[in-house]
């Protein structure tokens, strides 16, 4: 990236040498996630100047480093925190004050080879390299990963209705993941291919919400709560859309004992009522990407057959990224992009 809405540009560099601590990773697969488009397009800024290589949705093979990981297939955390300040060390990692984020500060994963430290890569066991090709596991990084620590977080439980408001490509995951935890599942979007894919996956109903008002969505929410005995209270909401009016909506169905979580990003402003979570003795919470430590257990669910990430991935050559970019900010597409090394 070399500016705002600027064409990516290809550029060749020596490949560096790893430091002690260090790995340099073949890139398998690279996810275009809502932040990559939104420092390209929305105006938000990268820690590192630019020119920088986007990219933190990241698998691949280590190719040099660190003998221990050598050949090894691996996830990299979209987040890579220090490990031993206050935050780490209280299990906040995610939250680390001295974290490295590939394609924000350092160069990033749209790319032949990345150089990453080697403490936190999550490896990929080869029973699961027998179901899944490496490349499509690249959507672990985030995809997948953001919203498996948010439902843990939301202590969603066997039993507890949760909405799910976005069905794209971190919202659908996080559907199935609540799904996974026990909950029924009510999966909101204003795409129907979205919404059929979410509902052919296990999530028991779901809502095109375009050109609904509040009140009518909420009614439908309560109606279908009541048809799949699931309780009038206690709603576990997950905003996925990164939206103001998914997030309007979000806030909106707040009832008794609510958990809200916010895991979508927009720059857009919203105005709430903050004393609806008073009268409601409710919560808000947010998330920011995934602890490392925490990324085991989601290659744990795709190896036991649990999770199926494969349905929710396309892949596309990276010199094709230009286009990708254009049609992702277009909304043209349904399931995650992941750029491969030509």
């Amino acid at each position: 990236m070399t500016g705002a809405d600027m064409p990516f540009v290809k550029e060749s560099f020596n490949l560096p040498e790893p430091a002690p601590g260090e790995v340099l990773v073949r890139v398998a697969g690279c996810g275009v996630c809502h932040t990559d488009v939104s420092y390209w397009h929305y105006g938000v800024k990268t820690k590192h100047e630019l020119p920088l290589t986007l990219g933190h949705e990241i698998s691949g093979t280590v190719v040099a480093g660190d003998p221990a990981w050598i050949h090894k297939s691996v996830i990299i955390p979209a987040v890579l925190p220090c490990g031993e300040c206050d935050l780490c060390r209280s299990g906040r990692s995610n939250i680390c004050r001295k974290q490295k984020m590939p394609g924000n500060d350092f160069h990033g994963g749209f790319a032949s080879h990345i150089l990453v430290p080697s403490r936190f890569l999550c490896p990929v066991p080869d029973s699961v390299l027998k179901k899944y090709p490496l490349e499509q596991l690249s959507v672990v990084a985030d995809a997948i990963s953001t919203p498996y620590q948010v439902v843990k977080k939301s202590e969603l439980t066997a039993g507890d209705l949760a909405i799910v408001i976005g069905a794209g490509g971190v919202g659908i995951y996080g559907a199935q993941l609540a799904k996974i935890f026990g909950a029924k599942v009510l999966v909101l979007d204003i795409n129907d291919e979205k919404l059929s894919m979410a509902k052919a996956n296990g999530c028991d109903a779901v809502l095109n919400s375009k050109n609904l008002d509040l009140k009518m969505i909420k009614d439908w929410v309560k109606n279908t709560a009541a048809e799949l005995k699931a309780p009038s209270t206690g709603w576990k909401i997950f905003e996925f859309s990164g939206s103001k009016a998914g997030q309007d909506t979000a806030f909106g169905l707040i009832t008794f004992a609510s958990t809200l979580s916010i895991v979508g990003f927009t720059m857009e402003k919203t105005e709430v009522r903050l004393s609806n979570l008073m009268a409601f003795d409710a919560r808000i919470i947010g998330t920011w990407g995934c602890r490392a430590e925490l990324y085991p257990e989601v290659i744990e669910l795709i190896d036991s057959g649990k999770l199926n990430p494969g349905p929710f991935v396309q892949t596309f050559p990276m010199s094709k990224i230009n286009e990708v970019f254009n049609n992702t900010l277009e909304h043209k597409y349904n399931k995650r992009s992941v750029l491969v090394p030509d």
